[in-house]
C-alpha cells in the first residue's frame, strides 16, 4: 500500500507539474496588406499572426496554419487507405513561409526559413530609433497614437496603444510603449492592421503542418547560421528547389508510382519544383528593400 501510496504521488505531482508547464498565448490578428510586385498597383491580402507568451514572440504567415484541421483530416486519410493524394491541391498555399521570433525580455531576434527540407535560423540585431508623436487617433476599438521610424530603405508610420501592454507587433517591428495596431510604410507598399485577437490555453507553436513534416524526415529543429550563409543557400534553393530533394531520391526512383496513383514520383517533384518557383516569382517588392539591393550587389 505504501508502495501504491507513493506511486500516486509521484504521478500527480508528474501531472501538475505537466499542467504548470503549458503555456498561454495571446495571438494578435493583422491583415497585411502588401504590393508584391514593383511593376504592378495589385494588391493583395492575407491574415498574419503574432503569438505572444510569456518568454517570446512568434510572427508568421497565418495561411497554413488556419488549414490545420483540413491538412489532418486529408493526412489521416492518406495514412489509413495508404493512398498518396496531392494535398497542395486542397489547400491555400502561404505567401511567406519564414517565421519572426523575439525572445523576452531582451527582445532579441531570429528569423527562420526552410532551404529545402532543412529549418535554418539567424540571429538578427534590429534596433528602432522611434520618433513618437502627440497625434492620437482611434483605430477600432483601440486608442492609439502616432510614431515614426526608417528601417529597411523605407519610412514607417505606426500606431500603437499603450492599453495593450505589449511592446511588440508584426514582422520584426516592436519597441514602443505598446502594442503596434497599425504600421506600413510611406508608399503603402507593406500595411499591418490588427483585426483581432484571442486567448489560447495549452499553447503550441507548432502547427499540425510542422509536425506532420517532422514525421515524414523535413526537421523542426533549428539549425544556427549566419544571414550571409542563409542568403547564398536560399538563392540556390530559388534556383533549383528540388536539387537536394533528387539527390536523397536518386534517378533510379524517379519511374516508381506513388502509393495508389498513376502518378510517378519523377512528375510530383517536377509538380512541387513548380509551386515552389512560382512562389519565388510572385514577389519581387521585399519589405526590406536594403535587404534586396545588397544582396543584388553580392551576386
Amino acid at each position: 500500500m505504501k508502495k501504491l501510496f507513493s506511486v500516486f504521488l509521484i504521478a500527480l505531482f508528474a501531472f501538475a507539474n505537466a499542467q504548470e508547464t503549458k503555456e498561454t498565448a495571446n495571438r494578435f490578428f493583422y491583415e497585411l496588406t502588401f504590393k508584391p510586385k514593383k511593376d504592378s498597383a495589385k494588391l493583395d491580402k492575407l491574415i498574419t499572426i503574432l503569438d505572444i507568451t510569456p518568454k517570446k514572440s512568434i510572427y508568421q504567415d497565418y495561411t497554413l496554419p488556419a488549414q490545420d484541421s483540413i491538412i489532418k483530416l486529408a493526412v489521416e486519410e492518406m495514412e489509413k487507405a495508404k493512398v498518396w493524394k496531392d494535398i497542395s491541391k486542397l489547400i491555400r498555399m502561404p505567401k511567406f513561409a519564414y517565421k519572426i521570433v523575439k525572445t523576452y525580455p531582451e527582445m532579441k531576434e531570429q528569423y527562420l526559413n526552410r532551404v529545402s527540407i532543412n529549418l535554418f535560423g539567424y540571429d538578427d540585431s534590429v534596433k528602432f530609433t522611434w520618433n513618437i508623436l502627440p497625434e492620437k487617433q482611434k483605430i477600432g476599438e483601440y486608442n492609439t497614437q502616432k510614431a515614426t521610424t526608417e528601417y529597411g530603405g523605407r519610412t514607417w508610420t505606426a500606431w500603437f496603444s499603450s492599453d495593450i501592454p505589449f511592446q511588440d507587433g508584426p514582422y520584426k517591428f516592436y519597441g514602443l510603449p505598446g502594442l503596434i495596431v497599425k504600421i506600413e510604410d510611406t508608399e503603402k507598399n507593406y500595411s499591418w492592421m490588427l483585426s483581432g485577437n484571442k486567448k489560447i490555453t495549452n499553447y503550441d507553436e507548432l502547427s499540425y503542418s510542422d509536425k506532420i513534416n517532422a514525421k515524414y524526415g523535413v526537421s523542426n529543429t533549428v539549425t544556427p547560421t549566419t544571414k550571409e550563409k542563409f542568403d547564398k543557400a536560399y538563392a540556390s534553393f530559388k534556383q533549383d528547389p528540388m536539387a537536394e530533394i533528387r539527390q536523397k531520391v536518386g534517378p533510379e526512383m524517379m519511374n516508381m508510382k506513388m502509393p495508389g496513383s498513376d502518378v510517378t514520383i519523377g512528375e510530383n517533384l517536377k509538380r512541387q519544383e513548380k509551386i515552389a518557383k512560382d512562389y519565388f516569382n510572385a514577389n519581387d517588392n521585399p519589405i526590406e528593400k536594403e535587404q534586396a539591393s545588397s544582396a543584388q550587389k553580392k551576386k
